[in-house]
């Protein structure tokens, strides 16, 4: 009885000292105990859906980078979901709609380690391609860009070579084909005007051997008959100049061929000959592409949820 009845008093006690205190014993007070007697209501997380729907809506107002960030809040809250899986392809989209590049490259090996058997797979590395594709600029810069947007187009070639993304990666390798044999062309010509002509003629002969399907081609072909001609050759030249006729009988560098070894009036000499005669790399293609309407990885995003 004596134990009972000192528990009974120190229970009272308690009672007394937190009601002189002026804090409340209710957990879910607003201000943390002050005595309110407001209660907290507790916000459950939003689901995945609805962080995917409004993220969509995101990307539809083109607010990418707020989009990516309800996407990343999906892979936190429900990392083993489907929704999870579908967000990072969405992410990678959005980050190379917004031209950060190298975010989105992030995103896609991230996407792809994790998950090589996705049906999202191909896309992913057609994304991968285009992020360094969409980079390719000017010949006079240095060309580590669109090498790894030769690699990367080859690889979707050889993972999917018939599925659409295989053969809209063989197109454009044949422009990165012509760009990269334009930048050979440039560093030729630079030689070839401070009179370094196995330096130039190096830089024709690779255009000849590695990009004899490019446009370039025919000017790498008149570009070995001036460095012939220009170390006192005329045989080899000659040879050059009737290679470049057999191939290209109608083009204006063989006309100029056959002045430079009868006339002996280089092609040079008339004014910007070069850029009169060969466009830069992707003016007419990518006006061509936007005429057409969607890209094929606009057109397949429309389609994203096809994948999952």
């Amino acid at each position: 009885m004596f134990r009972l009845r000192l528990f009974s008093t120190t229970l009272m006690l308690a009672f007394v000292v937190a009601a002189c205190s002026g804090k409340s014993l209710n957990p879910f007070a607003k201000d943390g105990g002050s005595g309110s007697g407001d209660t907290v209501l507790v916000e459950k997380d939003p689901t995945a859906e609805a962080l995917y729907d409004e993220a969509m809506e995101l990307m539809a107002a083109k607010r990418y980078t707020k989009a990516v960030e309800n996407f990343q809040e999906i892979e936190r809250l429900y990392p083993y979901s489907s929704w999870s899986t579908q967000g990072q392809v969405m992410s990678a989209f959005s980050y190379y709609k917004e031209e950060e590049y190298e975010d989105a490259l992030a995103t896609i090996d991230h996407f792809l380690h994790l998950n090589p058997g996705n049906k999202s797979a191909p896309y992913m590395y057609y994304l991968k391609a285009l992020s360094y594709y969409d980079r390719i600029s000017d010949v006079r810069r240095d060309q580590a860009i669109t090498q790894e947007a030769l690699n990367a187009l080859n690889e979707v070639i050889r993972r999917y070579p018939d599925t659409e993304y295989g053969r809209d990666a063989k197109l454009k390798i044949d422009l990165v084909h012509d760009h990269l044999a334009g930048k050979e062309m440039e560093v030729g010509r630079f030689y070839l005007k401070r009179h370094n002509y196995i330096a130039a003629q190096n830089r024709f002969r690779k255009v000849i051997e590695s990009y004899e399907t490019t446009t370039h081609a025919p000017e790498a072909l008149y570009r070995m008959v001036e460095v012939y001609l220009s170390l006192g050759l005329p045989a080899e030249a000659q040879k050059y100049a009737a290679v470049l006729g057999h191939n290209f009988p109608s083009n204006k560098w063989y006309h100029a061929a056959y002045r430079l070894i009868n006339e002996g009036e280089a092609a040079d000499e008339e004014p910007s000959w070069a850029s009169r005669l060969l466009p830069t790399f992707g003016s007419d293609e990518v006006e061509s592409e936007e005429d057409n309407g969607p890209s094929l990885i606009d057109r397949m995003t429309d389609n994203i949820g096809d994948l999952f």
